[in-house]
């Protein structure tokens, strides 16, 4: 039975849902608000008049698109706090870890691997142009902004990367690399 408590002044249900409840929502957070919107664009659309009809119908596909975004978005995400914490600000990415660490600008990412039986959990391992390497672990603080910049990369399918997430392989895995130009 969930217990009420009282924090800093205020109820709250925080023991309502458990844990795992509560992690799963969060992490489909961005399906769930996409099919909140697409639910007021279809009440707007079947029961408007008017121009709100075409903004709801015109609601009801960005809330589609939204949805759909956020389905990859959801199983790029992983559970567990994994060491280390990620941040990208202005195209560049850092990672600092307890044991190591690294900054690097994103246009110098050259190759992009899945390291499975790296410990305790797989990683990424993002490799620049000077060959400078980065191991990010797939559950760091953080590491849910690596998507964006993943799937800005060019010439890369999405549906692979999260296959490949989602379906651990047994070695590394190279999921993207830069087209090198040839010099001849």
């Amino acid at each position: 039975m969930p217990q009420w408590s009282m924090k800093k002044g205020k109820w709250c249900m925080a023991d309502f849902l458990r844990p795992e409840a509560r992690a799963f929502l969060w992490r489909w957070r961005d399906v769930w608000l996409g099919l909140a919107v697409v639910s007021f664009g279809l009440w707007w659309g079947l029961n408007s008049v008017g121009a709100v009809v075409w903004l709801g119908w015109l609601l009801t596909a960005a809330g589609g698109i939204w949805a759909a975004a956020g389905v990859q978005r959801g199983r790029f995400r992983q559970k567990g706090d994994g060491p280390g914490v990620v941040q990208i600000r202005e195209r560049r990415l850092a990672y600092f870890g307890p044991l190591d660490g690294g900054v690097m600008d994103v246009n110098d990412l050259t190759l992009l691997e899945l390291d499975p039986t790296a410990h305790p959990a797989p990683v990424w391992v993002l490799t620049g142009i000077s060959g400078q390497r980065i191991a990010i672990p797939v559950n760091a603080a953080g590491a849910e902004a690596l998507f964006d910049i993943f799937s800005a990369l060019p010439d890369i399918k999405t549906g692979a990367l999260l296959d490949v997430l989602s379906h651990t392989p047994d070695a590394r895995v190279t999921v993207w690399q830069r087209d090198r130009p040839l010099l001849h």
